[in-house]
Order: C-alpha cells, then structure tokens, then sequence
C-alpha cells in the first residue's frame, strides 16, 4: 500500500469505501465553520480515552446508498504524556483486520484537536477534531473536517461504549447532522453485528 494510500486509510477510516462515495457526490454540502460546532464544556481528556464504537456516521462524503458496504469499527484513544491522543481504529475488511493509527494533538481550547504531524501529508491543508458532546462512559458525538486545495470534507460520528445505543441519543445524532447541513442521504447506523469480536483483531 503506498503511504497515500495508507493515509486516506488513515484519515477517512473507511479507505477505498469512501473514495468511491466521493465518486458518487460530486457536489458536496460545504463543510460549516468550526464557530458553529459545539465543543464539550470542561473536557476530561483522560475520561474520553478508550475503545469507542462507531454507532453512527454521517458526512457530506457519506451516500447512504452505499451503507451496505459500510461495517461497525471501533476508535481507540490512547492518552500520552502532552495530552495528545494515540488515534487507533479498527475496521474488519475483507475478512481481515486493518489498524490505522493516527495522533491529534490539543488545540488551545480543550475538547479540540488537530492531525499529527500534519506536514507528511502534502494534500491536507488542515484537519481538525471537535469532541461535541460526550458523558465519557456511553455516548459522545465528534465532528472531523479536512480541507485539501480544492474540497473541504466534513463528517461527525456517533461513538458508543457498547455497540448499541438509546433510541434518542440516535435521533439527537441525526438532529445534529441536519443542523450541519446534512440530509437523511448522508447518515448511517451500522449494523452492530457486522463488527467481528475483539479477539479475533
């Protein structure tokens, strides 16, 4: 895999899935600006740390036409030293299981972050992380928006603790992507059976 490769992997969590649903939405929503996205009060970096399930996912990259090809994954944040995050998701593809480790380093505003050693990544102009709303043991909603030199791509996920949630807190997920602009076209819920148990990643 070339290191682009291994990037897009990296940044989009869903690789060649979502490539080709960048294929199909040639005219994306545009991204909002960051001032309109709620950011978590009193972030506690060492409570968000830990395995994470990827519940829901929306984004103006996102054709739910195309949901069928989309699996449950999971995030794992791990906290070092400077408060930044070691980012590791995985995702079952192909009957095997790929890991795409990224850092987000803090911004001055806790709760808010930005790529890694962003500067390996020529094509990305800026890549920016907001945790939005989180009770740390069961549910929180985050906002990711990267802009390159001719697209800005925008996307929030839903994580859970456990691979179902509450009813409401999906339609508050679906609420929320409206508000960005969003369409019922550009939001998913994986299947919670498609995630493959942890021993066997």
């Amino acid at each position: 895999t070339s290191p682009w490769g291994v990037l897009w992997l990296g940044l989009t969590l869903l690789g060649a899935l979502q490539i080709q649903a960048l294929d199909s939405t040639p005219n994306l929503i545009p991204a909002p600006p960051l001032t309109r996205v709620p950011l978590q009060p009193n972030f506690k970096d060492d409570q968000f740390q830990g395995k994470w399930y990827v519940v829901g996912l929306a984004g103006n990259a996102i054709n739910k036409e195309e949901r069928g090809k989309f699996t449950m994954y999971t995030t794992t944040y791990e906290l070092k030293e400077d408060h930044s995050y070691n980012v590791t998701s995985t995702l079952l593809r192909n009957g095997n299981c790929d890991y795409w480790t990224r850092t987000f380093v803090p911004s001055s505003q806790p709760g808010q972050f930005t790529l890694g050693n962003i500067e390996r990544y020529p094509r990305i102009q800026s890549y920016t992380v907001k945790v939005v709303a989180t009770n740390y043991d069961q549910h929180a909603t985050v906002f990711f928006k990267k802009a390159t030199e001719n697209e800005e791509y925008f996307k929030t996920t839903l994580y859970g603790r456990t691979k179902e949630l509450p009813h409401g807190l999906k339609e508050n997920f679906i609420r929320f992507a409206k508000s960005l602009g969003l369409t019922d076209n550009h939001i998913i819920f994986p299947a919670p059976e498609a995630w493959v148990p942890q021993q066997l990643c």
